[in-house]
């Protein structure tokens, strides 16, 4: 029979009989995958592997130790002949046909009337199923590359059709990163191409929600010049309202969702509403950021611990919080260009010195990415002269002092194209 006569088809075998003639490991193999559908298999074998013995002890198969009787096909929907003599599976092969069942030969495709596919599965029921032109090898090949594709979210498997049989709605808190789109997680590109709708942030990279598929809906909840964010209650009541619905709803965030990014809010107001709800860790900006521009916030002999602290409640919050910490603690700052000059004077003022490095690094990871460097003394006034604004993320601590010696780091990829291989 030519390649091009092939007629693909899925089975639903969940319940039906399937019998398969051998014992080694192909037919353990070919077994546990049938098993996995739902099918109720047979096999039939003079000896058997310890894997398909385990299993027949554990009550997942049967395992019936004989030779093959033509008269074992009979009831059965699907045969597979997997010994590796070809005399018996000439007969597994004949008996299947006179009883006009469909039989997969496995050691010899060429003679097989019906064969099984390289196959893969997404956890959002998505299977992809690659005829190598009987050639085994190929498939295999050819399925990697697919599977790979679509986990990297580069395969439109979004669902098309709502009806019956779609999947419920659900909720995935994605973090973005820091803002180069490469930083993105596999993960975090597979969730998104499988959005009905995104909601989303002015921290999550600008390129990648403009790469979506027209028909995605973005709902942009953050604040912008004459528009207030939309209040965080509200948020989670779009999040419930869109998954019950039956959509798949990204809440998409810059950085980590959990990381002051109030994930945790989020998940829990859908966990109270029944709604299905996954996190998909991001890459922080409050590590991420400073080493983009040269600067570990641990670093041997110098600092072995940091803290990282959101600077929204003002100055006399992040002194208190600091003052319980360790001399040589690295202080990471969020949310804190505007209160930088009340921050650093308070920290002055309860015994840091004033001569301690420190740093802000504006749009980290993206082209406009800028570093102002200074002391506790300096920072503020320099910062301000320079234009830094938000996002951005401040380092205090000797570790700041190393970017004179390490440089911008991420200068080589964002001058060989946002995010390219250097």
């Amino acid at each position: 029979m030519s390649a091009g006569a092939d007629y693909p088809v899925f089975l639903d075998l969940t319940g039906r009989p399937v019998l398969v003639v051998g014992g080694g490991p192909v037919a353990e193999r070919r077994a546990d995958v049938l098993v996995s559908g739902g099918a109720v298999v047979t096999v039939v074998s003079p000896w058997a592997t310890e894997g398909l013995t385990a299993a027949a002890a554990a009550g997942r198969l049967t395992v019936e130790t004989r030779e093959f009787d033509p008269a074992d096909v009979g009831g059965t929907w699907l045969v597979h002949a997997c010994t590796g003599d070809r005399a018996v599976d000439d007969s597994v092969v004949a008996a299947a046909e006179s009883a006009g069942i469909w039989s997969v030969r496995a050691g010899d495709a060429e003679k097989s009337a019906a064969w099984t596919a390289a196959t893969a599965r997404t956890a959002d029921g998505v299977q992809f199923a690659v005829n190598g032109g009987r050639d085994p090898r190929r498939a295999q090949l050819l399925r990697d590359t697919v599977a790979d594709l679509a986990a990297d979210g580069l395969l439109p498997i979004r669902r098309q059709r709502v009806g019956a049989h779609a999947a419920p709605g659900r909720v995935f808190l994605v973090g973005a990163g820091p803002g180069d789109p490469d930083l993105m997680t596999v993960r975090s590109r597979r969730v998104l191409s499988l959005a009905d709708v995104v909601v989303t942030d002015r921290l999550a990279p600008s390129a990648v929600v403009a790469g979506l598929a027209d028909d995605v809906e973005v709902v942009d909840v953050g604040k912008a010049p004459g528009r207030h964010a939309l209040p965080q209650d509200e948020i989670n009541d779009l999040l419930v309202e869109r998954a019950r619905q039956g959509q798949v709803v990204v809440r998409l965030k810059g950085g980590d969702p959990f990381v002051l990014g109030r994930g945790g809010e989020e998940a829990l107001a859908c966990l109270s509403a029944g709604v299905p709800v996954e996190v998909v860790p991001g890459v922080t900006s409050a590590v991420s950021v400073p080493a983009a521009a040269g600067i570990p916030v641990t670093h041997r002999a110098i600092s072995t611990s940091f803290l990282m602290l959101s600077a929204h409640d003002g100055a006399d919050e992040v002194v208190r919080r600091a003052a319980r910490t360790p001399a040589d603690t690295t202080l990471v700052i969020l949310m804190g260009v505007r209160h930088l000059a009340d921050t650093a004077a308070a920290l002055v003022d309860n015994g840091r010195p004033a001569d301690l490095p420190a740093a802000v690094v504006s749009g980290g990871w993206t082209p406009e990415q800028t570093t102002v460097t200074g002391t506790l003394a300096t920072i503020a006034e320099r910062a301000e002269q320079a234009g830094a604004a938000s996002p951005a993320v401040i380092v205090i601590g000797e570790v700041a002092g190393l970017r004179a010696d390490l440089g911008d780091l991420a200068r080589a990829s964002l001058d060989a194209g946002h995010g390219g291989t250097p």
